[in-house]
């Protein structure tokens, strides 16, 4: 009988690896990797300099349609495209979907970050005690994405989130919206800006959305408030002259509620993950670099200043009974001489990363325990892999026959979201 790759795999994970001289080859016995925890730590913010986020947020409430993700849920207005094989060079594959034409085609947005509904809640589905399946992605505006100084666009529109229902998988639907942070205007009025970020990774956890800033720390928003405003004056962020509040063209907008601000050793916040197996519940961070060094020489980060240059994943505790930090300072840190990392998903102290090669190349889901100095291949991903998110078995409203990763891709005309099997089978 022929063997599938599948079937294969699953028969070698049951047994050692042997080497051609017929020995067992052992893991790395290399230490060196585990790092101070306590140099990471960050301060939580409830402010900006225009006031109190809540309060804001309340005075926009007063102008507005206050709405929650459901009802973004339920008002989709794009068609996905499902996916029946594994996409590009991706293995393992269990699901997934290819976006329109348009936001295959369009240069200037760019998604980068993925999570799901079966990070929001441990059964898989949303709100708790709902039944949505849903999965979340996160875009940034690319004003000059052909890397022409002559040829840049204007106006930077920031981050918008797509939220896509996907109660039924064959036929995916989705709706982008803004995000936005809450201002008041030179004359007192409240308002809203674009957040002109690069939104590398996102998590969601119950009703919070965390989204990574890079050089800064995390920005958290509160999925139960979005403003719906009108569609006209796509250029337009935020209350206009006509006395009317717009989002650059889309339907809702999200503030942003809280924040996370950097306080110790620099961090490159590239990419988050949410870890539902350790005890409590925790968020990963991992850092990229583009030869094995980390740059914190491109950007002003907030902190005390440069540690170990080597890419690391860092662990934080949540507190589930609010979703947010259960305390500012880490409680695990890993260095891992891994280039390119995209994307982190940990359980307990094994971590998965997408490492991306570039426009042409594949890209590799990796992983390593904690200790380890160096990470080994699970799979191959599509080309320009970015985020992953963690999507388990036993998430019972919303379930694969096994463990899932789902990843997204981020070049024009190769952008898919998809799930494979977390074991590389």
């Amino acid at each position: 009988m022929t063997m599938t790759r599948r079937a294969i795999i699953k028969g070698m994970a049951a047994a050692p690896f042997i080497g051609a001289a017929g020995s067992v080859l052992s893991a790395s016995p290399a230490q060196a990797a585990t790092i101070d925890a306590g140099q990471f730590t960050l301060t939580a913010r409830t402010a900006n300099s225009y006031g109190e986020f809540a309060d804001l947020t309340a005075g926009l409430a007063t102008k507005l349609p206050k709405v929650d993700t459901t009802a973004v849920i339920a008002d989709v207005n794009r068609n996905a495209t499902h996916l029946t094989s594994a996409p590009s060079t991706s293995e393992a594959f269990q699901t997934g979907f290819a976006w329109d034409s348009d936001d295959q085609a369009v240069d200037y947005w760019i998604p980068q970050g993925v999570t799901t509904s079966a990070d929001a809640y441990g059964n898989g589905t949303y709100p708790e005690g709902g039944t949505n399946r849903v999965v979340l992605a996160s875009w940034y505006f690319e004003t000059n994405p052909d890397d022409d100084p002559t040829d840049k666009y204007a106006l930077d529109k920031g981050l918008r989130l797509t939220v896509v229902n996907y109660n039924n998988e064959s036929a995916p639907k989705y709706r982008h919206v803004l995000l936005v942070e809450p201002v008041k205007t030179a004359t007192g009025e409240f308002s809203f800006n674009p957040i002109r970020k690069h939104a590398g990774g996102i998590m969601w956890y119950g009703n919070l959305l965390y989204v990574v800033d890079t050089y800064k720390g995390l920005r958290v928003f509160d999925l139960n408030t979005l403003f719906k405003v009108p569609l006209t004056e796509k250029d337009v962020c935020g209350l206009h002259t006509d006395g009317q509040y717009y989002g650059y063209g889309y339907q809702y907008v999200l503030p942003q509620s809280h924040a996370y601000d950097n306080a110790g050793t620099y961090l490159r916040y590239t990419a988050i993950g949410l870890d539902r197996a350790s005890t409590p519940d925790s968020l990963v961070v991992s850092e990229y670099s583009l030869s094995g060094t980390v740059n914190y020489k491109d950007g002003t980060f907030n902190g005390t200043g440069e540690g170990t240059g080597t890419p690391k994943v860092v662990r934080w505790n949540l507190d589930y009974t609010d979703r947010r930090l259960a305390s500012l300072t880490a409680t695990e840190a890993v260095t891992v001489s891994q280039q390119k990392i995209q994307g982190v998903v940990s359980r307990n102290t094994k971590h998965f990363l997408a490492a991306s090669d570039g426009p042409s190349t594949k890209g590799t889901l990796r992983t390593f325990t904690s200790g380890a100095s160096t990470a080994s291949a699970v799979c191959d991903l599509v080309i320009g892999c970015e985020d992953l998110s963690y999507h388990s078995s036993g998430a019972s409203n919303w379930s694969f026959g096994e463990s899932v990763i789902w990843n997204v891709g981020e070049y024009v005309n190769k952008r898919y979201v998809y799930a494979v099997h977390a074991d590389g089978s």
